[in-house]
């Protein structure tokens, strides 16, 4: 469960990700925490929230950002907030660390998602920021943080996430694994 305070590392890769206010913290209003990424490339496929706005200020290094077709450069100072349904991501494609500030807003089940894709990339279930297509379905279906993949249709999505991550789950698969978030969904 995430706790304010808490930091989490992928021992991999060094990437941490500590808490500042986590959903329970907020009443649901948000999530924020501190992202220091050594990685370079993306973490995670580009994808959008359904409900969900997030708000990136850089505290040091360089922050990409694709956002609605188009890549740029944020640098310490800089703020963005991707609104909700837009396709985006963010990452580090530099060789040296970012560490910015993270906020989602409304919640939700935000501050488990990242529990378990650290703790997923942290055992060696992620490839060049993907989880495998089982993973992101069951992940995408199951989670109240609703998001979709940004490079496949939407109806397509539903159709698989109603069809495969059921499925998935029967093997498994889970969007919140109690391993690493103390509860299972």
């Amino acid at each position: 469960m995430p706790t304010k305070g808490q930091t989490i590392t992928n021992p991999t890769n060094g990437d941490s990700y500590e808490f500042f206010e986590t959903a329970r913290d907020t009443n649901g209003e948000r999530v924020t925490m501190k992202a220091i990424i050594n990685s370079k490339g993306q973490l995670v496929p580009n994808h959008l929230h359904v409900f969900q706005d997030e708000t990136f200020e850089v505290i040091s290094g360089k922050l990409t950002i694709f956002f609605d077709g188009q890549t740029k450069k944020l640098s310490a100072g800089d703020k963005i907030t991707l609104p909700k349904n837009i396709p985006h991501n963010h990452y580090n494609n530099e060789d040296a660390a970012v560490t910015y500030i993270h906020s989602v807003t409304p919640a939700l089940d935000f501050d488990y998602l990242i529990e378990n894709l650290v703790g997923l990339a942290a055992d060696g279930k992620s490839k060049n920021g993907k989880f495998g297509l089982v993973q992101e379905l069951v992940t995408l279906k199951y989670l109240d943080s609703k998001s979709y993949l940004a490079d496949i249709p939407i109806g397509v999505q539903n159709v698989l996430m109603n069809t495969i991550a059921p499925i998935g789950r029967l093997f498994g698969y889970r969007a919140i694994y109690k391993k690493y978030s103390g509860i299972e969904k």
